[in-house]
């Protein structure tokens, strides 16, 4: 048995390092430009048994530019992430991208003094944070006196919700072993059974979060804002997905100086795959040995192999033959940015001084948006704005919510699935040979680095599979016995 997995290793071998004509000349066709698009294809041309020579990617984003949702917007001349803004500290790939590409770190978009409103008034607020020129000692005995007004409110919940996220952060961080201590994944499923992720996608946030022992007042309102503000969704999410917006509102954050959408860029650039920009795909026919895929400029491509990064929940593509998908929709977050300043009256309060930096909300109809933070203070008058909403805020309420607006820009992202356990997940693979789905793995969580994770063992599954396929089309089944092989010819 271990001969034959030496001679089998050995024509494996001599199929990458043989004659061009018995080499993998591969072409890869990806639709989407986002993370999960550009980081395909880095792992694609870095990380797997492909050479390189052998490898053309095209990559199309029907957008004139790159980054999908972690785009950046132009607020009176300063850009700030208008999709995904923070990246954890333990987002190993997002960490590598970023020291590769000479990217440096910067403070998440957000502030450390928050308020929780309930549509009449402020339930609880953290201390306002002391003046840049305070000494360090008094900082550390306001940061103390701050971790006891949270303990005095929602006591020891708030170390049972930290070591509910540190399980799942335990959990998440064996997708960065080494490959060869981690399986290939075809599916989903198997992926987050493989670390014990699975269960998490089958129940709601708040059927875990009990069961961990968290008090109600600690799921209602902070668990809650952080959902709203992550997902823009309540604790009636599933598990897995409300484990990732509460790892994600933790001191260990970050994102990229300059914006997140730099990584996407970055990324792409390093590989340097053809671009097609403004270009997106109508139609992709399975041909039999490769796959024609039409665009909305009238052109045709074909492609050996064909990868959607991108949500197919909100795009037009037809698949000839047709491709069977559970259903699933997408939870639209409205981000609205404002250049002005809030009006403290609608918030019952008689100066703007007196405004938390962040105002989460609870799930409740009387409040009309899910957040507001503030993005950057020009002066005493002048603030840079970020609304978290479900649903377009209109002028009139945008009026009672300022004083003063002078800049209003208004974006609807399709931003993530809507969560509800539990869950169902299209295959990686959509049919038989070399149609995939990366962005299948977002109806487990949907983030920067679980895009990344995602691409990451799509690169491998894809090169696993043209490598078996280019066995079984041009290897003779192996010899029963050594000594046959012996009068075999390579």
């Amino acid at each position: 048995m271990a001969t034959s997995h030496l001679l089998l290793s050995l024509l494996l071998l001599s199929l990458l390092f043989s004659s061009p004509a018995t080499s993998l000349p591969t072409s890869i066709c990806v639709i989407g430009s986002g993370i999960a698009g550009s980081s395909l294809s880095f792992f694609l041309q870095n990380q797997t048994a492909i050479p390189t020579a052998n490898l053309s990617v095209r990559v199309f984003e029907r957008r004139g530019q790159v980054g999908g949702r972690t785009a950046p917007i132009n607020i009176s001349g300063d850009l700030f992430n208008a999709g995904a803004s923070i990246i954890h500290g333990q987002n190993l790939h997002a960490i590598r991208f970023a020291e590769l590409l000479g990217l440096d770190r910067a403070d998440p978009d957000g502030a450390d003094w928050l308020g929780i409103w309930d549509g009449s008034g402020f339930v609880f607020k953290t201390l306002k944070p002391p003046p840049e020129s305070s000494s360090a000692i008094y900082k550390r005995w306001h940061d103390i006196a701050d971790a006891l007004l949270l303990l005095k409110r929602y006591g020891f919940s708030l170390y049972r919700m930290q070591r509910f996220v540190i399980k799942l952060l335990e959990k998440f961080i064996l997708f960065y072993k080494e490959p060869e201590e981690r399986p290939i994944f075809e599916t989903v499923e198997e992926m987050l059974k493989w670390n014990d992720l699975y269960a998490l996608t089958q129940r709601t946030l708040e059927q875990e979060l009990i069961d961990a022992g968290l008090s109600a007042r600690l799921i209602s309102e902070l668990v809650t804002v952080i959902t709203r503000i992550n997902y823009g969704q309540s604790v009636a999410m599933s598990g897995l997905a409300g484990a990732v917006a509460l790892a994600g509102s933790n001191a260990d954050l970050w994102s990229v100086k300059g914006g997140n959408y730099l990584l996407a860029k970055g990324l792409l650039e390093l590989t340097n795959p053809n671009l097609h920009l403004h270009e997106g795909i109508e139609s992709i026919s399975d041909k039999g040995d490769h796959y024609v895929l039409a665009s909305d400029k009238g052109k045709e491509y074909e492609c050996d192999v064909t990868v959607i990064a991108t949500p197919l929940d909100e795009v037009n593509i037809t698949f000839v033959p047709p491709v069977s998908l559970p259903s699933r929709r997408m939870q639209h977050t409205y981000t609205t940015f404002i250049r002005g300043l809030l009006n403290p009256k609608y918030f019952g309060l008689s100066s703007v001084e007196d405004i938390p930096d962040l105002v989460g909300t609870l799930e409740t109809p009387d409040v009309p948006f899910s957040s507001i933070s503030i993005l950057k203070k020009y002066d005493e008058e002048d603030f840079a704005y970020k609304i978290f909403s479900r649903a377009k805020l209109d002028d009139s309420l945008l009026d009672q919510l300022f004083s003063v607006r002078k800049e209003t820009v208004r974006i609807n992202w399709p931003a993530y699935p809507h969560y509800e356990a539990p869950e169902k997940f299209a295959p990686f693979l959509l049919d038989q040979r070399h149609l995939y789905y990366i962005n299948t793995f977002e109806s487990a969580a949907s983030c920067i680095e679980t895009s990344a994770v995602a691409a990451e063992n799509m690169a491998r599954l894809i090169t696993s599979r043209l490598l078996q396929f280019a066995v079984d089309q041009n290897i003779k089944p192996l010899p029963s016995s050594s000594e046959e092989f012996l009068h075999t010819d390579l």
